[in-house]
């Protein structure tokens, strides 16, 4: 038995290797709004993403629940980190060999979504979960990428391009190379998940779950020993956290408050049927409490909704192809012979001054 299925998992993953060729994956920009929407369209609910500016632990906190984080880095070969490489790793942990050039955001985030019971990943992940649950992590990573949902959703954040090469230059050793790698906390150990690692990476036990503070104390010196190894040569770092939807948190939130009022009111009337002046008062000023909780619910609310569409604002931006446009405004300035005189002022600019 042993034997027909490695010849069975040989045979897939030479398939797998074939069919990859031909797929490519475009460069996604590290933001907030593109990982959300991204998110959003691999169908996955009640989920967003926020940028962090600070590691400290009251910034940390304030987004609990943090399903994971995402860490931007440059990349270097051959540079060893510290941690232990888990070779037969917890069967209930989702992780994925990167064998997509390109796709390791996409991948950090699933590796998160994977991993996070209390999310609610939709069909299509649902489905690759359960149909992969047995693959060693580099058919896991085949399977990312011959799932066309994912893939689709990722490259509709490519760039236009005026010229599309007919083979994508490989990276040199001078180019810049940005890798993106996850921390999260999984049934008792904290993770660093890292596609180009043999396999999962263990920083310790860790008490709690995703909800708790106990992984993002353990956590935060992790990244921030990580982003101390690398500052004296390199500033460019990106750390991203996978947290519940904000709107949908202060909805809740916002209803609690107003059943809390309509309760006070209530206890209010009667109190007043009862001519009770002191319990009145008492409950007048609990009232006025839960007001300025319902004022701030509602302002967080609008924040929330404006934010959102900024980014989809920024988002259609990004995808937009201005080509086009570009084109056409500048066969008009030539039609009318004015592109020739624009281009003899600008290049007139960047002369020296004769003096």
């Amino acid at each position: 038995v042993s034997l027909l299925n490695c010849s069975y998992f040989c045979y897939l993953f030479a398939f797998a290797v074939v069919i990859t060729v031909i797929m490519s994956w475009c460069t996604i920009e590290s933001d907030p709004g593109v990982f959300t929407e991204l998110i959003q369209q691999m169908q996955v609910k009640g989920v967003q993403v926020e940028e962090l500016y600070s590691l400290d632990l009251e910034t940390l906190e304030s987004l609990r629940p943090v399903y994971g984080l995402i860490f931007l880095f440059k990349w270097r070969p051959g540079e060893k980190d510290g941690g232990h490489v888990i070779k037969e790793p917890n069967p209930n942990l989702f992780f994925a060999s990167q064998v997509i050039n390109n796709a390791c955001a996409t991948q950090a985030i699933l590796s998160i979504l994977l991993n996070s019971p209390e999310i609610d990943v939709g069909p299509e992940l649902s489905n690759l979960k359960e149909f992969t649950k047995n693959f060693p992590p580099e058919l896991k990573g085949l399977a990312i990428n011959n799932s066309e949902a994912i893939r689709t959703a990722h490259n509709s954040f490519a760039r236009p391009e005026p010229f599309v090469p007919e083979e994508q230059k490989a990276a040199t050793k001078d180019d810049d190379v940005y890798h993106f790698i996850s921390y999260l906390p999984f049934e008792g150990v904290l993770y660093e998940l890292d596609g180009l690692k043999e396999g999962p990476i263990s920083l310790g036990p860790c008490s709690g779950g995703q909800g708790d503070t106990d992984w993002l104390r353990m956590v935060q010196p992790v990244i921030q020993d990580r982003i101390e190894r690398y500052s004296k040569n390199e500033i460019r770092f990106n750390l991203l956290a996978v947290i519940k939807n904000r709107k949908e948190m202060y909805t809740m939130e916002l209803k609690e408050y107003q059943r809390r009022r309509e309760r006070i009111l209530q206890q209010v009337n009667a109190a007043q049927a009862a001519s009770d002046n002191s319990k009145v008062e008492e409950f007048n000023r609990s009232l006025a409490e839960v007001n300025i909780g319902i004022e701030t619910a509602t302002e967080k609310i609008v924040m929330e909704e404006e934010k959102f569409k900024k980014w989809r604002t920024e988002n259609i931006r990004r995808k937009h192809n201005y080509i086009p446009f570009l084109f056409n405004f500048l066969k008009l300035l030539a039609e009318k012979k004015q592109l020739k005189p624009l281009i003899e002022k600008a290049q007139q600019k960047k002369l020296p001054n004769s003096s």
